[in-house]
């Protein structure tokens, strides 16, 4: 149906005029997270903004039937960047577009679009009076690439935590990596090497959790694209090398109220916690099980959960350590109150993975769930006796138990949404499926010639 040239839309073509932009990268998001996109010339920009642009959504996963195929990419104004990394060579430039998809059928938001399910849940925060702050930190490795282009998993670096040149030989390309995101809109903190050869962190500042969402999808394609300008290969995969550290995606959460305060701090409180911020986190780590169906959505994402690689695996918070499920991290003003989910990884679809966490949150403030008493000692060294006495329970230790997880928590499947629940549920059995009748080099190494 068109609509009228809204003034942003307006803007947006004022810029692709300005910035001599010839091509357009409409781009969405599938129930796995994997970030699809249309390319239209700029010249079709307006007809985007009016009447949007239709696609056949049975050849996406997840999506629709055959029979019901026709959808639509609606872009949102405000998320138009140009591509630092596709200039050509007449001298124009290339920029994107995130889009919302609309079912054709009947002019509504397609309930199956991750970034619509992340769009309800935010609506429920504001209804309950709440907006929603995140800043997740996604970690990646760098690996060499084979004289054919593809990955290994050789790293370029001998790096450790915070180490400078000459051992963290990656720094030219933080920097760089850097720029682009500069270039695309990001407001940079800091970067820095993590605990693993060839591993690194990038963090970039809060925002609200839609742009957010849209954030990190961003943030893995330039990180990507500019990795490979150095003949290097970028991946957000959870636990590429065995016997190290993994990557993950601690994700930092607040809640404000209407009038801009900030719904987790307290002053009187011995943490700096309100009763609203600690029914939050009960609320997560009552669903915590079936979360990790959708904050750590693959077989390798349990490679990296397990006790000794300083990832949590333990359902408990604390305000000192990093052995809990949830942190809560020190803050200089009470604006920076927060909680840190430390468990998401890289992996994940971060508009469901979003959703999932606000509405176990919104779930536990709803019920006014107690929040048990932090755990200051390493869990890491508890034996199980210990954790018995103290309550703490673990995460599932394999994607197949996660999903079982997911089927009976009610709370995380309506966060879902009964089109992409159905869907990803699917997906991820036939995901464990494949894995588990797979023989692995281990396998091979240990039993071949023992038996």
């Amino acid at each position: 149906m068109t609509s009228e040239l809204s003034e942003e839309a307006q803007e947006v073509l004022d810029e692709i005029e300005e910035k001599n932009v010839d091509f357009l990268r409409l781009q969405f998001t599938d129930i796995l997270g994997t970030v699809k996109n249309v390319s239209i010339t700029a010249d079709q920009a307006e007809k985007a903004f009016t009447e949007g642009i239709y696609f056949d959504g049975s050849s996406i996963d997840g999506f629709v039937r055959i029979q019901e195929s026709d959808m639509r990419l609606d872009p949102d104004p405000s998320t138009f960047a140009i591509l630092p990394w596709r200039e050509n060579v007449e001298g124009g430039s290339s920029a994107r577009l995130i889009c919302d998809v609309m079912d054709t059928s009947t002019g509504k938001p397609f309930s199956g679009d991750p970034r619509g399910v992340l769009k309800r849940a935010i609506d429920r925060a504001e209804e309950m009076g709440y907006t929603v702050n995140a800043a997740p930190e996604p970690e990646f490795f760098l690996f060499e690439e084979d004289e054919d282009g593809r990955a290994t998993t050789k790293t370029n670096d001998a790096g450790g935590y915070f180490d400078l040149a000459p051992k963290d030989l990656a720094s030219d390309v933080r920097r760089d990596i850097i720029y682009g995101l500069e270039d695309m809109g990001f407001n940079i903190e800091a970067s820095h090497h993590e605990v693993a050869q060839g591993q690194h962190e990038i963090n970039f500042t809060y925002d609200d959790a839609l742009s957010t969402a849209d954030n990190v999808g961003t943030f893995r394609a330039v990180v990507r694209a500019i990795a490979a300008q150095h003949d290097l290969h970028a991946t957000f995969m959870p636990k590429p090398i065995a016997r190290i550290n993994g990557s993950g995606m601690h994700t930092h959460i607040s809640l404000f109220t209407e009038d801009g305060e900030n719904a987790f701090h307290d002053d009187d409180d011995e943490f700096n916690l309100s009763d609203t911020a600690k029914s939050f986190t009960a609320g997560v780590l009552e669903h915590a099980e079936a979360l990790a169906a959708v904050t750590n959505p693959t077989v390798n994402s349990y490679k990296r959960l397990v006790p000794g690689y300083e990832a949590p695996v333990y359902v408990a918070w604390s305000d000192r350590n990093r052995s809990a499920l949830i942190r809560k991290p020190a803050a200089r003003t009470p604006a920076a109150s927060r909680i840190e989910a430390r468990f998401p990884d890289p992996s994940c679809n971060p508009y469901l993975a979003f959703a999932a966490l606000i509405h176990a949150g919104l779930d536990g403030i709803e019920k006014d769930l107690d929040c048990d008493d932090p755990v200051r000692e390493n869990i890491y060294e508890f034996d199980e006796e210990k954790r018995e006495e103290y309550g703490i329970t673990t995460l599932p230790s394999n994607l197949g138990e996660a999903v079982d997880a997911l089927e009976e928590d009610e709370v995380v499947q309506d966060a879902l949404g009964e089109h992409v629940y159905e869907n990803f549920v699917e997906a991820k059995r036939q995901e464990f499926q494949e894995y588990i009748v797979e023989v692995s080099e281990w396998e091979l190494d240990q039993y071949l010639e023992t038996f």
